[in-house]
This record gives C-alpha cells, structure tokens and sequence, in this order.
C-alpha cells in the first residue's frame, strides 16, 4: 500500500487550490496519507525560500496573476490579497494535529476548510471560532481547538524538521514512501501517474 506524507501550510493558497484532490488520489491507489502541517515561513529560511511579502515586486505581481489563473482554472473562490493574511498559522495548525491524532472526520475537508477560510471566505484562521467552525464542518469536536496545545506545538516544530529532512521546502510539497517529491497544487496530476505506474 503506497504512502504519502503531505506537507502543508495553512496559509498557503496553493494548499488551499489543492482542494481535495490529493485525498481523490489516495483513494484511487489505496494509498494512506500522513498530514504534516508546517510552519511555512520558517521552512522558507530554512531552505533558501523567500517570503512572499519580501520578494522583488515583479515576482510578487506573477504570484497574485498566478493564483487568479489557478483559481478560474478551477473554479474555485480566492481574494488574491486576502485581509487576514498573513496571520498566525499556529492555532489551527495545532487543532488540525488534534484532529488527526484525537478525531474521528475528515481530514482532508478540514484542511481545505481552514485554507478556504482564510483564500476564500475572508476570515482570520487564528481566530478561535473560525477554527471551531471549521472542525464541525468536517465532522471533529470543536474541543480539539482547545486541547493538546503543548503537544500540537511539539508536533508542529518536528513536522518543520521532518520536511527539511525530507527535502520539502514550500507547500503543499508530498513525498511517496519511494521518495519521490511533487511540489505544488499543479502536481498532484503527476503524483496521479506516478502512484499508477506512468512516472
């Protein structure tokens, strides 16, 4: 049974465009998943990345021209520049790791719904009600928010360390149990062909 270790921001707009295809993949291949969230700021400096709000103007004008295409090509909602970004990731990054080791929903739907918040709906996925909300959503209990903080932060710093490791350095970034790496919303298609045999 194949494997991939999905490393992901919940600021990223690109985990957000990603949606849940990944998950549609797995299910096609009987593959399982383990969900990594990251801190994506940090693997930047880490990796040799930028930040966003520090790179030349000119790459950051693609990047917004980038994520409007990417958005209509999908249909799918995005404010390039949305009011509550960036934000602390920490909060929902620490329920989602609740979730995955205490909960029972779904884990996919959750992780696009934390992204849509912020890409989409306009809201500040630090906010403790945004979050809450988001769990219900996907079918956890809205205490997950609240618990495991201590270990949600250990959890939240390994996953950093696990991704240099790995050699993953934006999101979303997975990685198969044979090492192969697809970096970027616009590569699960080729994750696809490579979990069938193709490439």
């Amino acid at each position: 049974m194949p494997h991939i270790d999905y490393y992901f921001s919940v600021l990223s707009p690109n985990t957000y465009l990603a949606g849940t295809r990944l998950e549609a993949v797995a299910v096609k291949h009987g593959a399982t998943i383990t969900y990594k969230p990251i801190d994506l700021m940090a693997l930047f400096a880490r990796t040799g990345g930028t930040p966003p709000p520090q790179r030349h103007e000119s790459r950051q004008e693609l990047r917004r021209q980038e994520l409007r295409r990417q958005a209509a090509k999908l249909g799918m909602k995005l404010k390039v520049n949305p009011p509550h970004w960036p934000t602390n990731p920490a909060p929902a990054s620490y329920a989602f790791i609740a979730a995955q080791k205490n909960g029972d929903g779904n884990l996919g739907a959750l992780v696009h719904a934390i992204t849509r918040s912020c890409w989409a709906d306009k809201l500040d996925i630090a906010d403790d009600e945004v979050i809450k909300d988001c769990l219900v959503e996907c079918g956890f209990d809205p205490a997950l928010a609240d618990s495991g903080l201590l270990e949600g932060a250990e959890t939240y710093a390994k996953n950093l360390e696990d991704a240099v490791m790995a050699g993953a350095f934006g999101a979303p970034f997975y990685i198969t149990d044979t090492d192969e790496r697809f970096w970027g919303q616009d590569r699960i298609e080729d994750l696809d062909a490579h979990l069938s045999g193709a490439l």
